[in-house]
């Protein structure tokens, strides 16, 4: 078996709802991505951080990063200040809780050849807790339901539950640049109870490759989603209503569209993506030819720019206040908000439309006002 398990936790929300895409996603070559070797520059410099705090001797890893950066640096930090909290409140019902920092968890009794890999563990009579660290900027990462998270958690089970009095699992997502930190606690039957009914016959059909092909939004992520013909079909669906003008649709259409709509636009971006790179590697389009896209002019060389226009008898700079982001790395989170914070407002945010299961609240229209 490679590096990673052909059912592992963190393309489980796929595999899941779309058992063949498995072995499907197998055939394809894993390329990466500049995103993933930034977490993965993260996650090492999270463990080293934890590792200082809790006394255990680690190598700073900071030179050996490529994506270093200060606000990876205050991430870290804020992530193993949290994790010491956590820590210090299983003291309290524990006197000698266990850590485990990127601990390997098997979940294979449920998964064929399933494992992971856990952030962090803490172990204590009562109380397992399962933390993992996200740097994605992108989507907000909740815990709650969340299938990465249950099968760290049935990992961790597999070698603890017996030796600690384990009566309930808490999973928590850390994702500083979102400012979420999102925990679910579920008792630990309810966690048995899931994967057997339905981690364990889900997963039979993934490792087979059998199963029926399903569209969602877990197809973010899937190597096959540019040729998938499940997902084509399904948004292919939305050309029943020849594309009518909105005013034309009745309420029942709208509604149907509204809820397929983002999955569509996703969709065509990634075909339109698949077939430039097709191109880009010389394949011939019928009707279409790849040109050259507009580009912005740009320095060669800035500092010798300043240096000239300097010279020159000129000012070269631009002078501004940090933006937000910037200037919360500069002073810290803490000291942000004691020299800044009545500084900062937060304007009200342009109306969307979301789906009812959004948790954000529902905002009043005039209508609402009215009937009020």
């Amino acid at each position: 078996m490679g590096k990673h398990a052909l059912l592992s936790a963190s393309s489980s929300h796929r595999w899941l709802h779309c058992p063949p895409s498995a072995r499907v996603c197998e055939s394809y070559e894993d390329k990466g991505s500049n995103y993933a070797a930034e977490g993965t520059d993260a996650h090492t410099l999270c463990e080293h951080k934890l590792k200082t705090l809790l006394g255990i001797p680690s190598k700073d890893p900071t030179e050996d990063l490529t994506y270093y950066s200060q606000e990876m640096e205050n991430c870290a930090d804020g992530y193993a200040a949290y994790i010491l909290e956590l820590v210090e409140t299983a003291k309290k019902t524990c006197s000698d809780p266990l850590v485990l920092i990127e601990q390997r968890l098997d979940f294979s009794r449920y998964v064929e050849g399933g494992f992971g890999t856990g952030d962090c563990v803490i172990i204590a009579d009562g109380v397992l807790h399962i933390c993992d660290f996200k740097f994605g900027a992108g989507i907000i990462v909740t815990s709650e339901n969340n299938p990465q998270m249950k099968l760290y958690a049935l990992g961790a089970l597999e070698i603890f539950d017996g030796i600690y009095d384990i009566d309930s699992v808490s999973m928590t997502i850390y994702q500083p640049r979102r400012d979420n930190i999102s925990t679910h606690t579920v008792f630990k039957e309810s966690l048995y109870q899931w994967a057997e009914e339905i981690l364990k016959p889900a997963a039979e059909l993934a490792y087979a490759g059998e199963g029926s092909f399903l569209s969602g939004e877990w197809c973010q992520f899937c190597k096959a989603k540019h040729e998938c013909r499940a997902r084509a079909e399904q948004n292919m669906e939305l050309a029943r209503f020849d594309f009518e003008l909105p005013p034309l649709l009745t309420d029942q259409e709208v509604e149907i569209i509204l809820s397929k709509v983002d999955d569509l636009v996703s969709w065509a971006s990634d075909i339109k993506e698949y077939a430039l790179q097709a191109a880009v590697s010389g394949k011939q389009w019928d009707g279409w030819k790849l040109v050259e896209g507009r580009a912005n002019r740009k320095y060669i060389n800035e500092q010798a720019v300043a240096e000239v226009v300097s010279a020159a008898g000129y000012d070269p700079y631009e002078q501004k206040v940090l933006g937000l982001t910037a200037m919360t790395s500069l002073l810290g989170k803490k000291r942000f908000e004691e020299i800044l914070g009545s500084y900062i407002e937060k304007p009200q945010g342009k109306p969307t439309l979301v789906p009812e299961s959004d948790k954000r609240l529902a905002i009043h229209t005039a209508q609402n006002d009215f009937n009020e």
